[in-house]
């Protein structure tokens, strides 16, 4: 979170990461860079938000889960890349074979009641959204069904689908109507941008 940023960088500094001082200069309020001075390492720190083609708010939720982002987010994080490559798809399978896809936003499941609203005000993240999680179901159906794992609590595809239901179903603000007339005719997604490090 911003407010820990300084308390961050004197533990990154301390366990031997440099800090990227000009990156961080100009654009520590949304992320921060180091690298092992030892193994060369490097480490993006993201404040506050991830903005790629879509932006996940996971301020105020770091604290849900104890050694990793929140599971719902984590998922938000790789359902908003709009050109999804063969790992991003694995990633969201084994999440959706490890944890349960249900209603609540309780830490520990992948929570429909966070997914909803941010699909269901915004057009651009539910077309995003459903074409990769479509994407996903036809790959673990076919072609890619060793990307699927094997032996987990629960079905990926199964949730896959109860996750697709969800956001189909979700209540769709007035806001997402009107740019839903518009369509793909625009493109709904930012492309992003690739900082240089030093």
């Amino acid at each position: 979170m911003s407010s820990e940023r300084r308390s961050l960088t004197r533990f990154l500094a301390s366990s031997g990461y440099v800090a990227d001082k000009t990156f961080n200069a100009l654009y520590g309020h949304k992320q921060l860079y180091f690298q092992s001075g030892e193994t060369g390492r490097s480490l993006d720190v993201l404040v506050d938000r991830l903005h790629m083609c879509h932006t996940v708010e996971f301020a105020g939720r770091l604290s849900r889960m104890p050694l990793t982002l929140d599971l719902t987010d984590l998922l938000l994080s790789k359902l908003q890349i709009v050109e999804l490559n063969e790992k991003d798809a694995q990633d969201i399978l084994y999440l959706c074979s490890a944890y349960p896809v249900s209603d609540g936003d309780e830490p520990g499941t992948i929570g429909l009641d966070r997914i909803r609203p941010i699909v269901g005000n915004d057009w651009g993240w539910w077309r995003t959204a459903t074409l990769n999680v479509d994407r996903i179901t036809a790959l673990a159906s076919g072609d890619g069904q060793g990307l699927v794992p094997v032996g987990g609590p629960h079905q990926a595809v199964q949730q896959l689908g109860v996750l697709r239901d969800a956001m189909e179903t979700a209540p769709k603000s007035l806001r997402w109507k009107a740019r839903a007339r518009v369509g793909e005719r625009v493109r709904w997604y930012e492309l992003p941008e690739e900082t240089p490090h030093h």
